[in-house]
């Protein structure tokens, strides 16, 4: 299942306010339930992150384990998602991205 992106602005800081805040070591993630129909997903590099290809790179990343983490799912849950990588996304052993990702679904579910 492919996740929707959220790109509305309004959805992002309606998220930012009522959402709460998950820590993993590659991302920081702020989750919210939602009634709709799937996930919905936002990746966010800040510039500390160092130049715009670091920071492509670190968003590329953790969207592809995202998508690979909802994709194992036979359902999905319905929740958005705003993700901002940490400098450890864009050094991580891929499987570490992708195993961060699908415990932070698995803490959505409950």
């Amino acid at each position: 299942m492919r996740a929707a992106r959220l790109r509305r602005s309004s959805d992002i800081e309606m998220l930012r306010a009522e959402g709460h805040s998950v820590r993993r070591p590659s991302f920081v993630a702020r989750l919210r339930q939602t009634a709709g129909t799937g996930p919905r997903l936002a990746v966010t590099a800040p510039r500390t992150l160092g130049r715009s290809v670091a920071r492509n790179r670190a968003r590329r990343r953790v969207r592809e384990a995202f998508r690979l983490a909802f994709a194992e799912l036979a359902t999905a849950p319905s929740v958005d998602l705003l993700v901002s990588a940490r400098r450890e996304a864009a050094s991580a052993p891929f499987a570490a991205l992708r195993a961060e990702a699908a415990s932070l679904i698995e803490e959505a579910r409950r």
